[in-house]
């Protein structure tokens, strides 16, 4: 989907408290960013893990279930049991709180990416109304404005604990967002990274 009108939505709400993500609602907020950064505990822990170890899953359920399916993920992964996967899994199931409270939803959709190479390489703006990204090891999404004929100028980062909500292109809004989205280009470069979606049900 191309967003060239002029009065599309261009706002990013930046916080370091998780009431930030809330502000995804308010009239010309494109996404809403909870600054917030990795523990060096947790940070040196899961980026030494081999990526095989690393969970990855793909499924709906309630969001008080959230912390469950992601500990079910490690199980499979053959996660370590130690402090930082109690920290990664707790984390989810904040995450994924938050996300039911924004969005009014009692269930979602969420995914657990292990990322190896150029996923989502394009800028793009997603088919949902909104979706929350946060990459807990290896390079943040990368976005900007969208602009004709080219990739964003300049690009912004997020940073690897950082959480996002992204309105997308069935937001319930007349005006478009034109804040557009990727993931950072990795292939060939020995990287993994680990990331978290979150969706509303109906588009799973």
């Amino acid at each position: 989907m191309e967003v060239t009108e002029r009065d599309a939505v261009t706002g990013v709400a930046r916080g370091e408290t998780p009431d930030v993500l809330s502000r995804i609602g308010e009239p010309g907020q494109a996404a809403a960013i909870w600054e917030r950064g990795r523990a060096q505990g947790f940070a040196a822990w899961i980026d030494a893990l081999p990526p095989a170890l690393l969970p990855s899953l793909r499924g709906g359920c309630p969001v008080a279930r959230a912390a469950d399916l992601a500990m079910h993920a490690c199980d499979m992964a053959g996660m370590p049991d130690a402090p930082g996967r109690n920290t990664l899994c707790d984390d989810i199931a904040a995450l994924a709180e938050i996300f039911g409270q924004v969005t009014g939803c009692d269930d979602l959709c969420l995914r657990l990416d292990v990322v190896q190479g150029d996923a989502c390489r394009r800028f793009h703006l997603d088919n949902v109304p909104v979706r929350l990204l946060c990459t807990y090891r290896g390079r943040g999404t990368e976005y900007g404005l969208a602009r004709a004929g080219g990739d964003p100028d300049p690009v912004m980062q997020m940073a690897a604990g950082d959480a996002a909500l992204f309105r997308g292109g069935t937001w319930p809004c007349a005006a478009p967002s034109r804040l557009v989205h990727r993931s950072p280009p990795i292939a060939g470069r020995g990287e993994t990274r680990l990331l978290l979606v979150l969706d509303m049900p109906a588009t799973v």
